[in-house]
């Protein structure tokens, strides 16, 4: 991760819920309060029928059990990276704390020190987020170029997801 953040608040948290492949339900280890988490910068697809399933089948031209099915072999990979009660960093930017469903935005660190909204663009499991703007987003725009060409992740089956 860019070491040249500026801004930002951590915390300590554990895994509570998985959400989707892009999101989970995190409590603080400290003050115990739990809430949702979205990735900071990343999009991956949907796993249910939702108002968003039927944007992204209209845009990509898509069905929808194609784009859930796509959405599960993310969320798949996103839980082989972290398990329930496993603990992570949440780092967030300041200026940037949550999005309009009132859901935390934030980088997850691992215990190993990776990032995995970084994993999730690089091996092809995740796009881009361009409508929310994160410090990170262009690193990300770049990554998910090379997971594209490299045909990597969801890449390995679909152009666009």
């Amino acid at each position: 991760m860019n070491a040249n953040l500026t801004n930002t608040k951590k915390n300590l948290l554990k895994v509570v819920k998985y959400v989707d492949g892009d999101g989970i339900i995190g409590k603080e280890l400290y003050s115990k309060s739990e809430y949702e988490i979205r990735l900071y910068g990343i999009d991956a697809p949907e796993i249910k029928n939702c108002p968003k399933i039927i944007k992204d089948e209209r845009e990509l031209q898509m069905p929808a059990a194609l784009l859930i099915k796509l959405g599960y072999l993310s969320y798949d990979f996103f839980r082989s990276l972290i398990s329930i009660g496993e603990t992570f960093t949440l780092i967030q930017e300041l200026n940037n704390m949550n999005d309009r469903y009132g859901r935390h935005l934030g980088y997850m660190v691992l215990e190993n020190g990776l990032v995995l909204n970084e994993i999730m663009i690089k091996e092809g499991y995740a796009k881009p987020y361009n409508e929310v703007f994160c410090e990170m987003l262009p690193l990300y725009q770049e990554w998910n170029l090379q997971a594209k060409i490299n045909s990597k992740g969801l890449y390995s089956i679909v152009n666009n997801f």
